[in-house]
């Protein structure tokens, strides 16, 4: 370890910042941001220095730098243009024991500026001891996509309370309320800005902690269950909100539609349960039921994560039935449903001021039955996405012919939509389920019907109808 990380306290401090230019600008800023007093030696400063000196945000001394200028400073930052002078402000501050940066001169710096995170009161600090400070800020950036843009919110809201837990909880007990409450309801509450709700959870934890025996085994009070929408398979394409929800949960109940590069980014610890149905079996479900509500009754934080959107034919309004009658907590984690997903794969636009101008997501198991309205699936100008109906693709296709679309509508199957080994085959409607049969094409797959599947193919973006992609 090159540097130790440390944070100054730069609250009313001296700071000086020995240069005028764009560099010197972008340190005068974080400076302030940490409340020091802030004083640039500079001949002339930018415009946005200037501002800042007009409004009385630091003080300008419009000279050469000088030894002299350095008394009394806590800090000092060398970010002119002139290698000469920051080399003398370097040996100067040295010299007399003051923390010194010089921009893009680690040898002659004694503390460099990380690239940082700022969610205060919560900080994080990147750094590349100045090797490659384009690698730390992408390191930033991945971290930074991890955060809540509310952390600093939530920090806040936890510290208003530590008083009150001090005042009424034992040592080792308050650990385990803070540990709780900063992954339960509360939390959560206080990140989306809803601070009386995230009050009343946080009186509830507290009351509950209050009354735990002191020989429980557990401190857990009652869980809850987040309902996780893992998009079409793509674990890029994994919402943040989702990502940072699977980093808190205890149990993942997944489906077989879920593959394991979405549940590696789950936390590492969490226990795993694999709840797939196969097809006919009702039966799977009210196990799944059993388990979200038994598990968050046994006070663990639930992930019941399914592909695409759990909204979308996931069963996610039946669950939601179940938790809420058995006064269980839930959150909806919205993904991006497969349609979505498999349109943008296959360079198919579901609307078009030409040739679309509505979209209709339909379960292919609804061909079984004489519920839909065919006769409006098969009309123009529109798209139809039938899931999960590679199984009944000649009876789908039966049908719309039979309500009346044309033999020659274009269609496309999107098989394995956004993973590496995504298929796209392109077809008229009247010999797609011969084509599907032929290249044996599985689930799970979608298709999409109507007009606008021929478009990447007529711009010369995707093989023409009848072959696969």
């Amino acid at each position: 370890m090159d540097y130790l990380p440390v944070f100054l306290r730069l609250e009313a401090e001296s700071a000086l910042v020995v240069g005028g230019g764009h560099v010197a600008a972008r340190k005068v800023d974080w400076l302030l941001k940490a409340g020091a007093r802030v004083t640039v030696v500079a001949p002339q400063l930018s415009p946005a220095l200037t501002t800042r000196a007009d409004r009385a945000e630091l003080a300008h001394i419009a000279q050469p730098f000088a030894p002299a200028h350095l008394t009394g400073a806590a800090v000092v930052v060398a970010a002119s243009d002139d290698r000469e002078v920051n080399a003398a402000v370097s040996e100067a501050a040295r010299a007399l024991a003051i923390p010194v940066n010089v921009v893009d001169s680690p040898e002659l710096s004694s503390f460099i500026f990380p690239a940082i995170i700022d969610r205060s009161p919560i900080v994080v600090a990147v750094s590349s001891a100045g090797e490659s400070p384009v690698l730390a800020r992408r390191v930033r950036e991945q971290i930074e996509a991890l955060l809540p843009a509310r952390l600093g919110a939530l920090a806040r809201f936890l510290g208003r309370r530590r008083a009150l837990v001090q005042r009424v909880l034992r040592p080792g007990a308050r650990r385990l309320f803070w540990e709780r409450l900063i992954t339960g309801p509360a939390a959560a509450e206080a990140l989306g800005g809803n601070e009386a709700a995230a009050q009343r959870s946080f009186a509830n934890e507290l009351r509950g902690a209050q009354s735990e025996s002191s020989n429980a085994t557990s401190g857990s009070g009652l869980g809850e269950v987040w309902l996780i929408g893992a998009g079409p398979g793509d674990p890029d394409l994994l919402t943040l909100r989702a990502l940072q929800v699977l980093q808190q949960a205890d149990v993942i109940l997944y489906d077989r539609l879920v593959p394991e590069a979405i549940l590696e980014r789950a936390r590492r610890d969490a226990q795993r349960v694999f709840v797939g149905k196969e097809t006919g079996d009702h039966a799977q479900q009210t196990r799944i039921n059993e388990l979200m509500v038994g598990l968050a009754r046994a006070g663990k934080r639930v992930a019941r994560l399914k592909g695409g959107d759990s909204y979308v034919f996931g069963r996610g309004g039946e669950e939601i039935e179940v938790l809420a009658a058995a006064g269980i907590p839930y959150r909806v984690v919205p993904g991006i449903t497969a349609a979505l997903g498999a349109a943008a794969g296959a360079d198919i636009p579901l609307t078009h001021r030409r040739l679309a101008h509505s979209v209709t997501l339909v379960s292919g198991h609804a061909a079984l039955d004489d519920s839909l309205d065919w006769r409006a699936l098969a009309r123009s100008h529109q798209t139809v996405v039938f899931y999960m109906g590679v199984a009944q693709l000649p009876r789908i296709v039966a049908r719309l012919r039979a309500a009346g679309a044309r033999g020659d509508l274009p269609v496309a199957i999107v098989e394995r939509a956004t993973l590496p080994a995504q298929r796209v085959l392109r077809a008229p409607l009247a010999s797609v389920a011969a084509l599907a049969a032929r290249e044996q094409v599985a689930a799970p797959a979608l298709l999409i019907v109507g007009e606008v599947t021929a478009l990447a193919t007529a711009a010369g973006l995707a093989p023409a109808i009848g072959a696969v992609a």
